[in-house]
């Protein structure tokens, strides 16, 4: 699909975000797209990365944990994934019976290769007292491995509840889990993987943000650097920054996590302004190569693909009857500690 890009406030215009497809090729997608969801008994779910247009036609969009929070409770028959490789598995394996499509087979994830499974398995022979919390950005493999899965909005809640006479051992993203460590004082050994479009944040350029924009507020997401995590005035997960943006007085915000989101703050928080942060230094590159950060993965999912794939039921996700058993487990103890408010106190 062809980009369209639609400027930010002024002061900002070097750093284009993209917007919905026109409404012309939109409407007819769209319309092919309700259709095949009735003749299937399909729940379109989408992240909060996606492209607009796929947003636009989800029955849900949000992050990490209400994507599997709605895959598990869902009614459907199928389950249409718009997202990366592991929420897709993830879906299926709490759907082992459902038919789960994700619209391009190669939306993987550079966390999720940080971490192969037969590496982990190695590293946990080495001290039989691990307890292995996975962030969700992992392969159904890993996640079989794992005794809990954690996105980045339950991370400090589930560590914090993390039984004492065990060595944490975090996987795979070392920024969450540092800042995750900072947030409970629990020691964890951590995995060497990052997201490689949450690393590209660097201190220096947005700092100089922050002096173009001295009243807005910075929301960072907690797989960014340490370094740009201190300028935050607010650090949280995806649906979190959506809630902060909401609720805070604030009129503006610099939002340094990938750009895709924007698309729904600025939907749900209208009459407030959103700056995607570059990700490299603004003052030294030509305006023309400045960009917000993209995930290459998220980005291949277009409505197109969202509609072939109803069309074929494919590519589909299919997992080993031992992985969909194993790695259920922790991903339901994940669910359950999320909903049960008394869970998180025991280490305060």
């Amino acid at each position: 699909m062809t980009e369209v890009l639609e400027k930010q406030p002024p002061g900002v215009d070097r750093f284009p975000v993209r917007k919905p497809m026109t409404k012309e090729r939109f409407d007819p997608l769209a319309r092919e797209i309700f259709a095949l969801k009735k003749q299937l008994n399909a729940v379109i779910l989408a992240h909060n990365y996606q492209v607009p247009e796929i947003q636009d036609i989800a029955d849900y969009v949000g992050d990490s944990l209400g994507l599997s929070q709605q895959a598990a409770q869902t009614k459907a028959d199928v389950i249409v994934f718009c997202g990366v490789h592991f929420m897709a598995e993830t879906a299926k394996i709490l759907n082992p019976h459902k038919i789960v499509v994700l619209p391009d087979k190669d939306a993987g994830c550079s966390l999720e290769e940080s971490c192969p499974a037969d590496k982990l398995a190695e590293l946990q022979t080495t001290n039989p007292n691990f307890w292995t919390i996975a962030y969700i950005n992992c392969s159904a493999a890993v996640k079989a491995l794992s005794d809990v899965i954690v996105t980045s909005g339950n991370a400090e809640k589930i560590v914090r509840a993390a039984p004492q006479d065990k060595d944490l051992l975090f996987v795979p993203d070392e920024n969450l889990g540092q800042w995750v460590m900072e947030q409970t004082g629990r020691p964890m050994t951590l995995w060497k993987g990052n997201c490689y479009a949450h690393v590209e944040f660097r201190r220096d350029s947005l700092l100089k943000l922050k002096k173009q924009f001295p009243e807005a507020k910075v929301v960072v997401h907690p797989e960014s650097l340490r370094e740009v995590r201190d300028l935050a005035d607010a650090i949280c997960s995806t649906e979190k920054m959506i809630t902060y943006c909401k609720t805070s007085p604030a009129r503006q915000f610099v939002i340094v996590t990938e750009s895709g989101i924007i698309h729904r703050m600025q939907k749900e928080c209208p009459g407030k302004e959103f700056v995607c942060a570059p990700t490299f230094d603004v003052m030294r590159l030509p305006g023309d190569n400045c960009r917000c950060s993209e995930c290459k993965y998220m980005k291949l999912n277009t409505l197109e693909k969202v509609r072939d794939c109803m069309k074929r039921l494919a590519p589909r996700i299919e997992l080993p009857e031992p992985i969909l058993q194993r790695a259920r487990l922790p991903i339901e103890r994940m669910l359950e500690i999320s909903a049960n408010p008394s869970y998180g106190d025991r280490t305060r």
